[in-house]
């Protein structure tokens, strides 16, 4: 039970912070597409699950109650597929190809790229 309300609360609070992240954009960012806050909070979200899974690595302590938190609970929350999936749909109804392909294939290769940086800031000890 403890582990649920772990996950539960921590991805109440990712979802909040991405419904934050939508709104700057959609109000301070002048754009005619509506993807750059998903890109942004899936991209920031891979950064943070690489950051998080380097220091668990590092760690010689289980933190089993924080990865459910942080990494379960909050970046899952954070981060969101469906709603790239979403998007990505809409620019191809929108005959917009070249945004297709730039924003699916961009996102999944700054995505891992990203999760691959936040290991190796913790790994190298930046």
């Amino acid at each position: 039970m403890k582990s649920a309300l772990l996950v539960f609360l921590g991805g109440g609070l990712g979802s909040l912070v991405r419904y934050w992240v939508s709104l700057i954009f959609k109000y301070q960012v002048d754009t005619k597409l509506d993807i750059y806050g998903t890109l942004t909070v899936n991209v920031l979200g891979s950064l943070l699950i690489g950051i998080l899974m380097g220091w668990f690595l590092k760690s010689e302590t289980s933190h089993t109650n924080l990865q459910l938190l942080l990494v379960v609970g909050f970046c899952g929350g954070f981060t969101t597929f469906s709603t790239f999936s979403s998007e990505n749909m809409n620019l191809l109804k929108n005959n917009l190809y070249t945004e297709f392909l730039l924003y699916g294939l961009g996102s999944l290769l700054i995505g891992i790229l990203a999760v691959f940086i936040g290991v190796l800031i913790i790994k190298k000890g930046f």
